[in-house]
């Protein structure tokens, strides 16, 4: 476990998206306002090192803001095929119909 105490994690939260011209984007000075595609009730995405991991809400406490988190976000199951491990019987994603070597 003392390894992992000196682990670093870079932690994002996404609050909203905004899709807009790139020449808006090139306007824009201090003091601009980007209008975003959610609401304060919406959900906000929890990132760790740009991988999603979990959802949550967002929290106002007087003059602090925090993220509770309400859902964790499980990895993809993998796909197994018995009795094969890594390394063995690797077959290409696309297949063609042939058999692998």
């Amino acid at each position: 476990m003392a390894v992992l105490e000196d682990l670093k994690v870079d932690l994002t939260v996404v609050l909203g998206r905004s899709h807009m011209p790139l020449h808006m984007l090139l306007r824009m000075g201090r003091g601009a306002v980007i209008e975003l595609e959610s609401t304060e009730t919406d959900m906000v995405e929890i990132l760790a090192n740009d991988h999603p991991i979990a959802r949550g809400q967002i929290v106002v406490t007087g003059n602090r803001i925090s993220v509770e988190v309400t859902e964790l976000i499980r990895k993809a199951e993998l796909i197994r095929t018995p009795g094969v491990s890594i390394g063995d019987g690797a077959v290409p994603l696309l297949e063609t119909g042939a058999e692998p070597a």
